[in-house]
């Protein structure tokens, strides 16, 4: 293939990529299965400034720690979190409630965020399993 062509085609795809991404599309509402434990739904991560501020079941957030944000949640719940389209998975601590960002199901703890590899997104769609209940 010529350079014009390579190059034809290089903005072509990138043309049809960033098509995609100016969709109107907003993240799904939380997916709740009935009588199971399981979600699937968007997941962000704490903010810097939230690092050592009291999390609602009276411990300091450390980002460098695996925990998390529920609403429903008990505390003390361990629960793995899986990227959707990286299949990268964590285990976290519910720690917290939240989010509070409607369309969200879980917050994540910076290292948690890190583990799944969506720092850089901000947000990613995943899948939310309960492994164990207090």
């Amino acid at each position: 293939m010529s350079r014009g062509g390579r190059l034809a085609l290089a903005l072509a795809l990138t043309a049809a990529l960033l098509g995609g991404c100016m969709s109107a599309r907003r993240p799904e509402p939380k997916a709740e299965l009935p009588d199971s434990d399981s979600e699937v739904g968007i997941a962000s991560y704490y903010a810097s400034k939230f690092e050592g501020r009291l999390t609602a079941n009276g411990e300091r957030y450390r980002g460098r720690e695996l925990t998390a944000a529920h609403r429903t949640l008990p505390f003390g719940t361990r629960i793995r979190v899986t990227h959707v389209a990286s299949g990268r998975a964590v285990e976290c601590r519910v720690n917290d409630r939240g989010p509070h960002t409607k369309g969200r199901i879980v917050d994540l703890s910076h290292r948690a965020a890190e583990s799944l590899g969506i720092l850089r997104e901000g947000v990613a769609r995943v899948s939310l399993v309960v492994l164990e209940s207090p």
